[in-house]
């Protein structure tokens, strides 16, 4: 079992920046992915972001390349996305998950999912 407990989610207006933090307990993360995900009211769950544990590769969608950045601490157990330019479109919950299979960008492919927390972006 992995235990994944976001935080770092807020208010900001267009422009401004946040950094989501995703602290991970359980089993050892050297051979998970661990991914960032996001779902705006009506909407879907769709992908943000991923990072390979042990190599520290990383994906991302292509709306959030350049304004996203994804990493990890090992000594801390914790992934981060660093989410600069946030622009109104980016206001959803945010979920990290952790998955088995580095490249996946399918909700049914993670394994573990934490809370989530809210972000909101001002116009």
């Amino acid at each position: 079992q992995v235990q994944l407990v976001e935080s770092g989610g807020g208010l900001v207006q267009a422009g401004g920046s946040l950094r989501l933090s995703c602290a991970a307990s359980g089993r050892t993360l050297s051979s998970y992915t661990m991914g960032w995900f996001r779902q705006a009211p009506g909407k879907e769950r769709e992908f943000v972001a991923a990072i390979n544990w042990r190599t520290e590769r990383t994906f991302s969608t292509d709306s959030v390349k350049g304004r996203f950045t994804i990493s990890r601490d090992n000594a801390k157990n914790t992934v981060y996305l660093q989410m600069n330019s946030l622009k109104p479109e980016d206001t959803a919950v945010y979920y990290c998950a952790a998955s088995r299979t580095y490249g996946r960008t399918r909700v049914y492919d993670y394994d573990y999912w934490g809370q989530g927390t809210q972000v909101t972006v001002s116009s």
